[in-house]
């Protein structure tokens, strides 16, 4: 039931235009979806910092960061991740590599859009 509420609450933040912070696992997108179209139309690349998530709507950008070793990235929603997934997000490898988990294939994240993405773009 908590999680029902929980995912209720975020439904309705997202929809009224107020973002949350969001916990989860991550994996990463396997080389043979190189090429296919993605929710959004765009062509997935494995070298872009693009991700696949639930609910948020497409073409935002959000902050990943890995709990395990605070290293963090910001990517563009482009994609869709089935309803059944167990995972919150799904991120490019390159974006795996920036987060150092590609090794371990899933790791704990906190996920939160930003509003500005050029300058978040812009930091390290």
């Amino acid at each position: 039931m908590r999680n029902f509420l929980l995912y209720t609450g975020l439904t309705i933040l997202l929809t009224s235009g107020i973002y949350a912070l969001e916990k989860g696992t991550a994996s990463y997108y396997s080389s043979s979806m190189n090429g296919h179209k993605t929710s959004s139309g765009e062509v997935f690349q494995n070298t872009g910092f693009t991700a696949a998530h639930k609910s948020l709507p497409l073409g935002t950008y959000v902050r990943v960061i890995n709990l395990k070793n605070d290293s963090s990235v910001v990517l563009k929603v482009n994609d869709r991740l089935s309803k059944s997934s167990s995972h919150l997000i799904d991120v490019t490898l390159a974006a795996a590599k920036k987060l150092n988990f590609v090794r371990n294939g899933i790791t704990t994240v906190t996920v939160e859009p930003v509003t500005k993405p050029d300058e978040e773009l812009k930091k390290p």
